[in-house]
């Protein structure tokens, strides 16, 4: 039971479920140690023998189907998975990106063929993957994207730039948003997969510095011409990209939601612990009224939170997750994400501010929640369609 004290739902409690969550913590506890992420933020990129080494332990492509080479789970391990993984501050490892946002769209989306020529080198982690959406001059307006792919016999022709792309420098295999009719705007979009081995005219561009998530390669990409046969595009006809991204989203937003929930229970977690032994003014920083009251609003606010994202996962697990509830859950956990690590770090004081210590990082990574997956304003947006 967690700092929270409730009960995770009926779903997320069976027995296989917990024991594959106890997997999970031996796998992250033997190869993700503080050492090595550390290596991984001071790199500026997780180093390619963790995704084997992920590989090797069942836990890339956990949902897809075991015909595909997948692990045969369902989303609640993508959860677990996710969760184990906020838990530790080890969100460099982008691994749920390609699980749970890049394969879907293969899954979904993808031929037959596609099917068996990607998942299962993307199970094994022979392929590491990514998702290109945003540009220098399109973000969450997904409908301005300016990257064009040009019909050329039986090839298409892909030109553009893309940025702060996740994985960006690690990723053998891309889906790639492009317009293959730009004058039929978001009706002109296709999704495009790209492998980037021999790509000619495909450049990865600089691995971006950043405020947090140090270790993690988000990068530019630069598509010059990038040869790439028809037989690459998802969905039976061009067009479709927009509507795929649009069905896609809610999972990726709950995941997002997931995490930001893990995250605020991290940090309550630590900051009670150190409270309880740090002390001022003759007394435990736990004894002094503020303290306490600002963690029982703290703890209030993240009770809130897991009881709605619980609800949503269940939501999903049958099928019945819309758009706008997953974007409640996405601006409204991330926010108080930002909320809950920014008061917990205050009541560390100077210490909270030091790099040492795991609230400063988790004030760091926390603060880009609300930004990816689509920033917040736009969230409230898509809510305020459904007034």
């Amino acid at each position: 039971m967690s700092v929270l004290n409730i009960d995770r739902p009926d779903c997320l409690n069976e027995e296989g479920i917990a024991i594959f969550r106890e997997s999970v913590r031996k796998f992250l506890d033997q190869h993700a140690p503080e050492s090595r992420a550390a290596r991984w933020r001071e790199k500026g990129v997780v180093d390619r023998p963790m995704w084997t080494e992920a590989a090797d332990a069942g836990l890339l492509c956990l949902s897809i189907s075991e015909q595909y080479g997948g692990a045969g789970g369902d989303y609640r391990h993508e959860v677990v998975l996710s969760e184990e993984i906020a838990k530790r501050g080890l969100g460099d490892f982008a691994i749920s990106l390609h699980n749970a946002i890049v394969a879907p769209y293969i899954v979904n989306y993808g031929s037959e063929e596609q099917k068996k020529n990607w998942l299962p080198r993307m199970a094994s982690g022979e392929l590491v993957s990514a998702i290109a959406m945003s540009e220098p001059g399109a973000g969450s307006d997904l409908q301005g994207v300016r990257t064009t792919a040009r019909r050329e016999g039986n090839h298409y022709l892909i030109s553009g730039q893309k940025t702060f792309i996740s994985n960006g420098q690690t990723a053998d295999i891309v889906v790639v948003v492009a317009k293959t009719d730009p004058a039929l705007g978001a009706k002109g979009i296709s999704l495009i997969v790209v492998e980037t081995k021999d790509a000619r005219g495909f450049q990865r561009g600089r691995n971006l510095g950043k405020l947090g998530l140090e270790g993690q390669d988000t990068s530019e990409l630069f598509f010059d011409d990038v040869r790439v046969p028809t037989a690459n595009l998802l969905g039976a006809e061009e067009g479709l990209g927009f509507v795929q991204l649009m069905q896609q989203l809610p999972q990726e937003r709950l995941n997002i939601a997931v995490g930001g929930a893990a995250v605020i229970e991290r940090a309550l977690e630590l900051t009670i612990a150190y409270v309880k032994e740090r002390k001022a003014f003759g007394g435990r920083l736990i004894d002094f009224q503020n303290t306490q009251f600002k963690l029982a609003e703290c703890k209030t606010e993240a009770t809130v939170a897991r009881v709605f994202v619980d609800r949503l996962i269940g939501l999903h697990l049958e099928g019945k997750l819309d758009a706008p509830t997953a974007s409640m859950a996405k601006y409204w956990v991330t926010d108080l994400e930002n909320k809950i690590v920014d008061e917990c770090l205050q009541l560390f004081g100077g210490y909270g501010y030091m790099s040492e210590y795991p609230i400063s990082h988790m004030y760091r990574d926390s603060r880009v929640q609300r930004i990816y997956g689509g920033a917040n304003e736009i969230m409230k947006v898509l809510i305020a369609r459904t007034l």
